[in-house]
């Protein structure tokens, strides 16, 4: 069993799903491809663990190609916050700034 998020034509995420496992083939294709066919959709494979692509997929993140990750959009609560690459994650250095946590 493996999840699977699609994304819109902005790599917005739309959707996640529960799927095949990924390293099943399905007519000739891996889960990713058959998937994104089916849906008319891109597919991306993600993991719970952030194995892969850095953090679980969740509807409104972004998919950012260059990084292979998944991104929550920034909180905007203050302009300091700035993106740890190697997390993909949005962080700030000001003590004084408490940090915002998704609903």
């Amino acid at each position: 069993m493996a999840h699977y998020a699609f994304l819109d034509e902005n790599n917005i995420v739309t959707e996640v799903i529960t799927g095949k496992d990924e390293t099943e083939i399905l007519d000739g294709l891996t889960p990713e491809e058959w998937y994104g066919n089916f849906r008319g959709q891109l597919c991306k494979r993600t993991s719970y663990n952030g194995n892969i692509r850095k953090n679980y997929a969740g509807i409104g993140m972004h998919y950012d190609e260059d990084r292979d990750a998944f991104i929550a959009p920034k909180a905007n609560c203050h302009d300091e916050e700035t993106l740890n690459e190697d997390t993909c994650t949005w962080s700030c250095a000001n003590a004084e700034h408490t940090p915002v946590t998704p609903e």
